[in-house]
Formats: C-alpha cells, structure tokens, sequence
C-alpha cells in the first residue's frame, strides 16, 4: 500500500517515551491525491473522515471549508504505529467500532470478462479516535510512494528513485520538479500482463517528465527518454511503437506508428 512506510526512529522515541497508544502519518495533499482520508478534530480528538463516506456535494463542501486549515491540506499516508497493548485492551472491551464503507470495483478475470462488484472495507487510520494520547505527525513525501495502480507503478520503477538501505529515495535532480509525475496509463495498460508485454524493456528514462498520457495499443522500445509533458493517442484498431533511443519532449503522438523487427 505504501513502498514509502520504513522505521523512523525519531517517531518510535517519541511513541516509546510518551507512553503513545497510537501515531498517525500525514503529508500534504498533491494535485494527484484524488482518494486518502481528511482529518478533523471532534471532542479533542483527532478523527478521519473517508470521501466514500459522505455524499459527493457534502465532500466538495467540506474540503472548500477545510481549504483554510491547516488540516484541508493533510491527509493520511496510511502510516500507522500502533500500541499492541492498547488494541488488545480495545478488541477485548469490543470498543472498535469501524465505520463500514463501500464501493462499486470492477474485477477482470484472468480471460478478459468485467464483473461488477461491491467491496465493503474498513480504515484502518479511522480507529485512532478511539486509543487515548494519540497523535499526528506530518511527514516529507517521502515517506507516503503507494502503488495501487500500474500508473503507480510505472513511477516507482523508473529512474526517479534510487534504493538505498531498503528505501525508496528520489533522486536529487528530481527535487526543485513536482515530486512524482502525473502518469496516465489506458486500459490497455490496466493489468501486471499487459503493461509488462507494452514495456518489455522497462520504464523510459522520466526523470525530466511532468505529465504523461497513454491510451490505446502503444508499446515502448529500449532506451527511450520522456520530458515535459508526453500525450500519445493510438487510434481504435491501430498501433504505435515508440522506436528505441526515442526522445519525446513536449510532443503529442497520435494515429497508427508500427516499427517492424527484422
């Protein structure tokens, strides 16, 4: 859920010596973060509210209102520390009392065939308003890299990061850009399958790229570099190839492309 969640000593000294029962990591909200719950506080205590669980026209309301606080612009990375002892004693006393919610998700099987279904889940971050001396610790972007989709995982596996002792680090000359780019892959690229047989030689160099948008049959080649912002468009029944050693910067690639191997 997040390839960004690694032990932070300093926040596990502060848990261990204030006798923390719970700890919950925020970061601030990026044009990306369509989903992840807001934070309020009722009755002195921190609580999270989930987009799924309001009506869509009391969401938009609520996040106009929170825009002027400090906490509209947070939300929760899903980094949670928690105290054994403090949910043994709450499972004990029955005293999580989650909020169920619910969403419409469409599953494919393995032969290509849609079905719709309703997923029924809890937050986990939500039970944080019922452990006493809780508490909320903001955190770099660093620390929050989900990957939930292959748009997530296209990023992760480029050139932008760098593995040092088992972290993710963005690379320095990544750091006066937008952090992550906004990657848009199409339904074509919607399963593991897929996406790895249209990137078989790895994700393109983006380490200058600010936005990319991918829809229809396109297939990448080797060595192949992204900048600026990237929109290619394969028409319905047509495909293209981007060539290997291709540099597209700024460019819009539409209409059928095919580079055969000989």
């Amino acid at each position: 859920d997040n390839l960004g969640a690694t032990v932070d000593l300093n926040i596990l000294y502060e848990i261990m010596c204030n006798d923390r029962e719970m700890c919950m990591e925020v970061t601030r909200r990026e044009r990306q973060d369509v989903a992840g719950g807001s934070l309020f506080e009722y009755l002195g205590k921190p609580k999270l509210l989930e987009q799924r669980s309001m009506p869509p026209k009391e969401w938009e309301k609520l996040k106009r209102l929170a825009s002027s606080s400090p906490f509209g612009t947070m939300f929760n990375t899903n980094n949670l520390w928690i105290s054994l002892r403090a949910l043994n004693r709450l499972a004990l006393e029955n005293k999580l009392l989650l909020d169920v919610l619910f969403r419409e998700k469409e599953i494919t099987d393995n032969t290509g065939v849609a079905t719709m279904t309703l997923q029924l889940e809890t937050a986990a971050g939500a039970a944080i308003e019922f452990f006493d001396n809780s508490f909320i610790v903001f955190v770099p972007r660093k620390r929050f890299l989900p990957v939930k989709t292959t748009d997530d995982l296209f990023a992760v596996q480029s050139d932008l990061f760098t593995v040092r002792h088992g972290s993710l680090s963005l690379r320095q000359e990544r750091k006066n850009m937008i952090a992550v780019p906004t990657v848009k892959l199409g339904a074509n690229f919607r399963s593991v399958d897929e996406y790895l047989k249209r990137l078989r030689y790895g994700v393109p160099d983006i380490l200058e790229l600010e936005h990319l948008t991918v829809s229809g049959n396109v297939h990448f080649g080797e060595d192949v570099a992204l900048k600026g912002t990237v929109i290619i468009v394969a028409e319905e029944g047509s495909r293209i190839d981007i060539a290997s050693g291709s540099v597209l910067k700024d460019n819009v690639v539409t209409g059928n492309l095919r580079i055969l191997e000989h």
